[in-house]
């Protein structure tokens, strides 16, 4: 399997390389980011840092024709590309619809037109938040305008791979995510997890359930947090065998 994964130098993104790389059935991984990536730290045993190539951008509403080159035949993309609901407190939100929003279906579009006739589905996973709201008539209580535009877009993935008949879309909806160094949002999750407002879930499991998804067909959709956490888990424990 060729995966793409945008927004490539992100936490979860560089878990889901780091996993991605010991994969056997994966024999291609594309880093759309920024700026180049290169193969995470605490790689498994075996793991095969060749299958890595890194894709660079200018930004994620621009694809040069070498980029697109990197999307020839590929078979699914995990798309990870936002600005987060505390980090988004700080731009003008036109641009936190740009690139939350406007940015995911031009990147989308790209890459289904750039991958050429595959005989294969496209699956391309869009990871959004257990908040987003995608019932537009609804009133959130936290951040009412970003949990929409978050929920619009869920609605606009889906509907876009709908006009073609080899893409299949899910999005993945997890709550706050913990892992190695985010002392302060481990606390945070435990207290919100503890007063039943916001579930969370480790960014191991996160990956490795989005992984399993993009490699053997969407479960269901959306994939909720605690179907994350299940499929992720079981995925993890059974490596460990």
């Amino acid at each position: 399997m060729k995966l793409i994964i945008a927004g490539a130098s992100g936490f979860v993104a560089t878990e889901v390389i780091r996993q991605s790389l010991s994969m056997p059935s994966i024999n291609s991984v594309i880093a759309l980011a920024r700026r180049p990536v290169s193969a995470p730290d605490n790689l498994a045993p075996g793991a095969d840092t060749s299958k890595l190539q890194s894709a660079v951008v200018k930004d994620y509403d621009e694809y040069s024709e070498e980029v697109k080159k990197h999307f020839a035949n590929a078979d699914a993309c995990i798309w990870s590309v936002a600005i987060t609901p505390s980090k988004s407190k700080a731009f003008d939100f036109e641009v936190v619809r740009k690139v939350c929003q406007t940015n995911t279906i031009i990147g989308m579009k790209a890459m289904i037109e750039a991958r050429g006739n595959s005989t294969t589905p496209f699956r391309f996973l869009y990871m959004s938040g257990v908040a987003a709201e995608r019932d537009q008539t609804k009133t959130p209580t936290h951040m009412p305008q970003y949990s929409l535009m978050r929920g619009e877009t869920e609605t606009q993935v889906l509907a876009l791979a709908k006009e073609y008949k080899d893409v299949e879309a899910a999005v993945a909806k997890p709550g706050l995510i913990t892992g190695p160094g985010k002392y302060m949002v481990s606390i945070m999750a435990t207290v919100l997890s503890w007063a039943g407002i916001v579930p969370n879930i480790g960014v191991a499991e996160t990956a490795a359930a989005m992984l399993n998804q993009v490699e053997n067909g969407f479960e269901k959709e959306p994939l909720m947090n605690d179907d994350l956490a299940k499929i992720g888990s079981e995925i993890l424990n059974k490596a460990k065998e």
